[in-house]
C-alpha cells in the first residue's frame, strides 16, 4: 500500500486531489468531468444502478451489495433518468471508486444544492462502521443512500448529490464560530417547502419556478414560528468567510438548544465569502427541519456552528472562480430555481 506524505496535516486542496486521480487512488467508471474537482473536495456522481430499499442500514462487516440483498425491493436502471419519490429510501452505486493510500481518510457531505431541496444523502462503504466516513486505506466502491424528504427528484447517471473531502493526518480544529439566523434581512426572511409540489430535475439549472415549490415566510412580531415536520430555507445573520488556506464544516447545534436540525450540506470551500475570491459579504444558507415540537426562532438566535480546519497547502483555485451560484449569496434557493 502506498503511503501519502504531506508537509502538514490538513484537508487536501484540489491539486492534491488531482494528483491522487492521476496516480489511480481515485478512479471512475467514466472520465472525470472538468469541473468535478472543487477547491477542497471532489464531487461524486451517480452510476446507472440503484435500489429501492425498505430500510436504511450500515453494512457492518459485510459488503454493501451483500447487505442490499436483504433489504432491496427492486433494482432501478437510472440510464434514461428516474424519479426518486419523496418518503422513499434508495441506495445508488457511485461512479467513483477509492484505493486510498495509508495516511489518508475521507469524509462525505451533501452538496449545497442537494441539502437545499431537502434530499437527505449519506455515503456508504464496504465494511463501513459509520455513514459519510471513509477509513484509512479503504479500497473499494462507494454507494449513496438517498432519501428525498419534501420533493420528489429526477436523477440520472452523472447527477452529483454529494462530495468527498480528503484529509491527511489529524489536523487541528482551528476555531469554531457560532452561526445565528437572520430574521431582519427584508420582508421575506425565509422559504418553506410546499408539501405537494412537482418533481425537481436536479440537472436542470434555473429551470423551475420557485413559486411552485416554496412559500415565502414573512416575519411577524420579530420571530418566526417553525412548524413540526416542515422544511425551511433561512440565512445566517452574519457574513461567512473561509480563509484561502482553510476549509470549514457547518455542524448542527446541540439538540438541547432547540428541537430542530440545521444544515444538511456542511462543507464550505476555501475562498467562500472572501475579498480574494470576490465573495465578500456572503451569508450561509441554513436548511432547517423541525422535529416534533413547534419552535419560535428569534433574530440572531444561534442555530449552527462552523468548524474550521487547515488545508495541507493553499489550493490553486478558490471557491467561486469561474462563477458560482452561491458566492456573494444572501437568502437564496438552490440553483435549480429561477430568481424569486
Amino acid at each position: 500500500m502506498h503511503v501519502f506524505h504531506s508537509v502538514r496535516p490538513g484537508i487536501l486542496p484540489c491539486q492534491s486531489i488531482e494528483t491522487l486521480i492521476a496516480g489511480g487512488a481515485i478512479t471512475s467508471d467514466t472520465p472525470f468531468d472538468a469541473d468535478q474537482v472543487q477547491p477542497a473536495s471532489l464531487d461524486l456522481r451517480l452510476s446507472d444502478v440503484a435500489w429501492r430499499v425498505r430500510a436504511s442500514f450500515l453494512p457492518g462487516r459485510r459488503k454493501v451489495e451483500d447487505r442490499i440483498a436483504d433489504v432491496a425491493m427492486h433494482t432501478i436502471d437510472l440510464s434514461d433518468g428516474v424519479v426518486l419519490e419523496k418518503g422513499c429510501v434508495y441506495i445508488a452505486r457511485l461512479q467513483e471508486r477509492l484505493n486510498l493510500p495509508k495516511g489518508l481518510i475521507a469524509r462525505a457531505n451533501p452538496k449545497s444544492s442537494t441539502g437545499r431541496v431537502d434530499v437527505f444523502v449519506r455515503l456508504l462503504t464496504d465494511q463501513g462502521a459509520s455513514f459519510d466516513d471513509v477509513a484509512e486505506g479503504y479500497e473499494g466502491p462507494l454507494y449513496l443512500e438517498i432519501a428525498p424528504q419534501t420533493f420528489s427528484i429526477l436523477v440520472r447517471p452523472g447527477t452529483r448529490l454529494n462530495q468527498l473531502r480528503l484529509k491527511a493526518g489529524e489536523p487541528p480544529k482551528l476555531e469554531t464560530r457560532s452561526v445565528g439566523v437572520d430574521l431582519q434581512g427584508g420582508e421575506i426572511v425565509g422559504f418553506r417547502g410546499r408539501r405537494h409540489a412537482g418533481v425537481i430535475d436536479l440537472d436542470n439549472i434555473d429551470g423551475h419556478d420557485p413559486r411552485d415549490f416554496w412559500e415565502p415566510q414573512i416575519l411577524r412580531r420579530g420571530e418566526l414560528l417553525l412548524d413540526p415536520g416542515e422544511f425551511y430555507i433561512l440565512a445566517s445573520s452574519g457574513a461567512v468567510e473561509i480563509p484561502v488556506d482553510q476549509a470549514a464544516e457547518m455542524t448542527p447545534i446541540d439538540p438541547s438548544v432547540g428541537e430542530f436540525r440545521v444544515h444538511y450540506a456542511g462543507f464550505f470551500d476555501p475562498g467562500f465569502g472572501t475579498d480574494e475570491a470576490h465573495g465578500a459579504g456572503s451569508r450561509g444558507v441554513l436548511e432547517v427541519r423541525t422535529h416534533d415540537t413547534p419552535f419560535l426562532l428569534e433574530h440572531d438566535q444561534i442555530v449552527a456552528r462552523l468548524v474550521y480546519e487547515p488545508l495541507t497547502e493553499k489550493p490553486t483555485r478558490l471557491y467561486g472562480e469561474g462563477g458560482s451560484h452561491y458566492q456573494k449569496q444572501g437568502l437564496k434557493l438552490s440553483k435549480h430555481f429561477k430568481p424569486w
